[in-house]
């Protein structure tokens, strides 16, 4: 049986992937949770715009620590420890975040947290697509970018539901505090649930586990499966003896650059404005708090929907058409957004607009990314590339985070562009975006990882 058509025979490769996706939804929950607590945190700390900033995007500076040593690590002590201490650093920064006496501890505790974020964004990925046969790969890793899309779902409405409970006042003293906390639960059954997860085979062949990995192998597709897989890793295994600097042979140069190119373009182009400022958003263009909240669990509802529609097409339709066509989509609602915040029109449209913008990024470059990272690099050096890509995703996404308040509180800007600017300059990179794809990114649908790594 050729390993591309081999298919899982029981639950376990589907029970096993979405534990591994509580990573995943953990991300979501722990980037997401600011947008409901930013205002009220501008409040009890008396933030300038770019404290403000700072606010948002400081745990964002934790991921970009998380993935600088994420990737070493998971390639000497194996994927499952990892996943395990992202466990450990959620739950650490739910209790410091709703506990500090100062803003400089909160900074702390999320920029801890933001470990924890940087540490699972890219090992979940890795290790779900470790696990699964080629023929249901991008199904199985893009449910951890769905699970990403559940964490920040589920906050926005956590964030709703406690914000409901007092006043501006008690939100403003004790309201945010319970938003941060609320994290404690998800990160202690994730941690209860790792405990039954398996180690990657892959990983095992690697370090000579033979044995234990075809036992997996076998749990997950049957004996055939097992037969077919264990031969190609250990070709794929001598082909690269994982020397150092092997992210930067020929083949594998250009493979990390597009990579690399792929996670910064995502970030850029402006998504996690959306995700982290969308009550402070609407409440600009006129919304109340309720409405405002409100009109963000929207956003994150459509954020869901559509990433389940990318769940069920990026095995049969393909990882091109969909960035292509998802990326300019992207961009025609992200010029309209800014021609909308010129003019001063009504926020419906510019709700319609939103909402547009993030269904095309759900269907395709949201989850589409994190599939063509995890196939993109070799076995034994999958831990290290992986983590460079995904270094420089959360550099833009710090660097994205930081500047929106800022480019969108500047008076010369503002005079000019009302609060239109930043919408324009992420519509720019959806167009670079859409030329990088169509001239440089292959095609990796059905294709084994060992076949993809021949390719490069």
């Amino acid at each position: 049986m050729n390993p591309t058509s081999a298919r899982p025979q029981s639950g376990f490769l589907v029970l096993v992937c979405l534990v591994a996706a509580l990573g995943g939804l953990l991300f979501g929950y722990d980037t997401a949770v600011i947008a409901g607590a930013i205002g009220f945190l501008q409040e009890h700390f008396q933030l300038s715009p770019a404290m403000k900033g700072w606010a948002a995007s400081s745990a964002l500076l934790g991921c970009v620590l998380g993935v600088s040593v994420a990737g070493a690590v998971s390639d000497r002590f194996g994927r499952k420890p990892v996943l395990v201490l992202a466990g450990v650093l959620f739950l650490a920064s739910a209790v410091g975040t709703a506990l500090p006496s100062s803003f400089t501890a909160f900074v702390l505790f999320r920029v801890l947290g933001g470990v924890g974020v940087g540490v699972a964004s890219m090992a979940s990925p890795m290790y779900i697509a470790e696990v699964s046969p080629a023929a249901v790969r991008g199904r199985m890793v893009s449910v951890n970018q769905f699970a990403i899309i559940s964490g920040m779902l589920v906050i926005y409405f956590v964030n709703y539901l406690i914000a409901r409970q007092g006043d501006a006042v008690w939100n403003r003293e004790m309201g945010w505090r319970w938003m941060f906390g609320s994290g404690v639960a998800p990160a202690a059954v994730f941690l209860g649930l790792l405990a039954w997860v398996p180690e990657s085979p892959r990983w095992l062949v690697e370090h000579g586990r033979e044995d234990e990995a075809r036992t997996i192998l076998t749990r997950i597709g049957g004996e055939p499966h097992a037969a077919a897989e264990l031969p190609a890793i250990r070709d794929a295994l001598a082909e690269d003896r994982a020397r150092v600097g092997a992210e930067f042979t020929p083949g594998l140069r250009r493979a990390l650059v597009i990579g690399v190119a792929l996670a910064v373009l995502q970030q850029v182009t402006g998504i996690n404005v959306f995700l982290y400022y969308a009550p402070e958003i609407f409440k600009q263009l006129g919304a109340g708090m309720d409405v405002a909240m409100l009109q963000t669990i929207v956003v994150g509802a459509v954020n869901l929907g559509f990433t389940v529609v990318a769940i069920w097409t990026v095995d049969g339709f393909g990882r091109r058409p969909l960035m292509i066509m998802g990326s300019a989509g992207m961009g025609i609602c992200l010029l309209g957004m800014g021609a909308a915040a010129q003019a001063g029109v009504v926020p419906l449209w510019t709700l319609a607009l939103v909402l547009g913008y993030i269904a095309c990024f759900a269907l395709s470059v949201g989850p589409v990314t994190w599939v063509l990272l995890s196939e993109f690099y070799p076995t034994r050096i999958r831990g290290r590339a992986l983590s460079v890509a995904t270094f420089c995703l959360w550099v833009a996404n710090f660097v994205v985070s930081q500047t929106f308040p800022i480019l969108d509180g500047n008076p010369w800007l503002v005079e000019r562009f009302r609060h239109g600017f930043p919408f324009y300059v992420y519509g720019v990179f959806c167009g670079i975006l859409v030329w990088l794809v169509v001239r440089y990114v292959p095609e990796t649908r059905g294709r084994s990882l060992e076949d993809i790594e021949r390719g490069w």
